[in-house]
């Protein structure tokens, strides 16, 4: 199990006051087996069905991130972390750029704009016919 996240005993005890406590409804498994399983997943790309069953139901780890995101407690869990006072471990930068087929785009020859219909009622017909000819024969003289 060392390829896989764990919080620390010193983490977990900085972390675990910022946690809600008393919510009503089904109780809640391991908190930190749930929360190191969350950080394993943004770590690795943030797919949960990559993630390894020792951090329990994959479905479990994405609804506690999206809660815990709509609350604000994600900011709460980080700041205490990094305001620790420790020296960290581990500093990196993530830059993602991820390529799209060529297809995504719209097809071929690119996306295509969108025309209203009020705007193309506006505008003047493309052919010398008026809109009262059109479908008329066209007449020799």
């Amino acid at each position: 199990m060392g390829h896989f996240f764990w919080f620390s005993d010193a983490q977990w005890a900085r972390i675990e006051p910022l946690l809600p406590t008393g919510v009503r409804g089904k109780p809640r498994v391991d908190d930190r087996r749930v929360l190191s399983g969350i950080v394993h997943a943004l770590r690795c790309g943030g797919r949960w069905a990559d993630c390894a069953d020792v951090y329990g139901p994959k479905k479990t780890l994405y609804n506690r991130f999206v809660r815990c995101s709509e609350r604000g407690i994600w900011e709460g869990i980080f700041s205490a972390l990094a305001g620790a006072g420790d020296a960290p471990d581990r500093l990196f930068i993530d830059s993602s750029c991820i390529k799209v087929h060529r297809c995504a785009g719209g097809g071929k020859g690119g996306p295509w704009p969108m025309v209203s219909a009020a705007r193309k009622a506006d505008e003047t017909p493309n052919s010398t016919r008026s809109a009262t000819t059109k479908g008329a024969p066209a007449s020799c003289s």
